[in-house]
Order: C-alpha cells, then structure tokens, then sequence
C-alpha cells in the first residue's frame, strides 16, 4: 500500500483535466455549478419569474451554489484529491439530485420552464457524480496495479 491510501494519484500529464478523471470531473461539476450559482446571484429577478422561484430563493440558493463550486474546485486544484473529498463531493451531488425532485413536487411551485429546467439540472448533476464515481473506481483500480 502506498504512503498516500486516502489521496488519488495524479494523472498522466495532459489529461488530469479531462472528464474522465477525478480531477477533471471535479473541476467541470466546479464550473458548471459555479456558473449556475453566480446565474441565480446576477440574475435572481429574471430567473425567479422565468422559473417561478422567488427572488430570495434563488438568490440564496446562488450563494450556496457558489460557495459549493469553490469548495469542490478547490478539491480539483489539489495533484491529489482526497478519496474521502472525493466521495463527500458523489453523495452531495446525489442528494442534490433526489432533493431537487423532491422539492419540484412537493413544495415548490416552478413554471413549466423551471420544471423542466430543475430536472435538467438534477440529471447534470446525476452525470456529475456518476462521472467523479467512475473516475474515482478507474483512479482505484490504476493505483491498485501500480502499487509496489
């Protein structure tokens, strides 16, 4: 077993930003969620009437979105992510999933646009946290077979 068991390797050079590892999934689910929480900050009036969520709502749910995609960006700039990060970022994101289609029934009131747009996003973030999960069993696999 190697001296860093709960760090990741890092990839080869040239790839550790592509999708389909740790570092690279980490860093698109960092950008696309920081984009869509600096959108709700920028844009909360517009957006709130476009996708029936109230200005506060969407504003408050920007600066959780944001704050989220600096702390998982901040895990994708490290040359070894932590497993534990790693798998803090999947569990968090499947939540968003299942609580973003909870609340789009059960307490929320979105237009048809918003509908479609909060299932739109819950399956970017489901394609998130499948692609990190893989990344994360591949990076597993290739550090068991280098392993001395």
């Amino acid at each position: 077993m190697s001296a860093h068991a709960n760090t990741l390797s890092p990839a080869r050079p040239g790839s550790a930003f592509s999708p389909w590892t740790v570092r690279g999934a980490l860093a698109l689910d960092a950008l696309a969620t920081g984009g869509n929480g600096l959108a709700y900050l920028a844009l909360s009036g517009p957006l709130g009437g476009l996708l029936g969520a109230g200005r506060a709502t969407l504003a408050g749910l920007g600066l959780l979105l944001t704050g989220y995609a600096l702390a998982v960006g901040a895990l994708a700039a490290r040359r070894r992510p932590p497993r534990p990060g790693v798998r803090a970022v999947v569990g968090l994101n499947l939540g968003w999933v299942v609580l973003s289609l909870v609340a789009m029934g059960e307490w929320l009131e979105p237009t048809t646009a918003g509908s479609v747009w909060t299932v739109l996003q819950a399956a970017l973030v489901g394609l998130f946290a499948a692609l990190q999960l893989t990344a994360l069993r591949r990076a597993d696999r290739v550090g068991r077979s280098t392993a001395v």
